[in-house]
């Protein structure tokens, strides 16, 4: 039987997401398994193909349609040879991963850190468009991102390349997590545009933003977006300036990629056009001319499909990938 099949795994700290997905990069089935925490992680992989196995019993493939596995993790990954350094959210630390899914499923397998292949999903069929050289940022709890260029991945010498959230925008800054302080995450997060917004309340104390606040005892992100789009002065200038400070950062890194596309993705990206459009300005305002009109800026598309779509890209784009046999 030809090999047609491609088989997307993404794995997270709660879920793993997989796919069944076509040569062309539509889904053709998919589902969700729960991350087995237990054991310091030794049983996510036999679970995963497990479930693999049952899915594709009930849904008539066999092994022999399968042209490979790709799989997303999280944490610092070695991608040239399938190798996971450390992922703390799930106990793993030294996993060769690419085989110990070989023993399984005695096909090839590709690893790839869990941001890059959402990039490398929403590049393929996404809002990326097949772009050769473009950048990807996630808005959300943090800020996560990749990076590609001149058609490919971006990993650098040991896989750090593309931490955009970590990049250091705000001299004394707010503490990050990660153990620096003014990262780019402690501004353009859902967390950093709150932590903006309790500075505000106590600023700008006349303010709608302050009255809600005061009213429910918290604030969301989306709820800043939706009082600055009525106009409320606060909530607008944590808009404006969450927009310049991501806007100047893309500009700089515009004269490094020089990209085509800038993708904006994660829950904060859900505030839509108004977001998008303050970025855009921020960038035009800061990037050189001719990298800004070579280049825009939209909202990702896939959403949580980009994971499992990017991952069977790896298999798809694989020249060693039976695919191409």
């Amino acid at each position: 039987m030809e090999k047609h099949l491609l088989v997307g795994i993404d794995i997270g700290g709660t879920t793993v997401k997989i796919g069944f997905i076509s040569e062309n990069g539509s889904i053709l089935h998919k589902w969700e398994v729960p991350t087995s925490l237990v054991d310091g992680g030794k049983h996510i992989v036999p679970e995963i193909w497990s479930s693999i196995e049952s899915k594709m019993a009930n849904l008539g493939y066999s092994l022999s349609s399968i042209a490979g596995l790709g799989v997303g993790a999280p944490g610092f990954i070695d991608s040239e040879n399938g190798f996971v350094y450390e992922a703390v959210n799930i106990g793993w630390k030294n996993v060769a991963l690419a085989e110990a899914f070989k023993q399984y499923a005695k096909v090839p397998v590709y690893v790839e850190n869990d941001a890059n292949i959402a990039v490398l999903g929403e590049n393929w069929v996404g809002a990326g468009n097949q772009a050769d050289n473009l950048i990807a940022i996630t808005l959300g709890t943090g800020v996560g991102g990749g990076i590609i260029a001149n058609g490919r991945i971006l990993n650098g010498a040991n896989g750090m390349a593309g931490e955009l959230g970590h990049m250091i925008v705000e001299e004394n800054g707010a503490p990050c997590n990660c153990g620096n302080n003014g990262c780019l995450e402690t501004i353009t997060s859902a967390t950093g545009i709150v932590r903006q917004a309790l500075e505000k309340v106590i600023e700008i104390p006349e303010s709608k933003l302050a009255k809600v606040y005061n009213s429910n005892g918290e604030i969301t992100s989306k709820e800043i977006f939706e009082l600055a789009s009525e106009g409320d002065i606060a909530a607008k200038s944590i808009v404006d300036h969450t927009a310049d400070v991501l806007g100047k950062v893309l500009a700089n890194m515009g004269v490094i990629i020089n990209p085509s596309k800038v993708l904006i993705g994660g829950g904060v990206s859900k505030a839509g056009n108004q977001l998008i459009e303050a970025i855009q300005q921020a960038f035009n305002r800061h990037a050189l001319p001719r990298v800004a009109e070579a280049c825009s800026i939209k909202t990702a598309q896939l959403g949580n499909d980009a994971g499992i779509i990017g991952a069977a890209y790896l298999v798809y784009s694989s020249k060693n990938s039976t695919f191409f046999t």
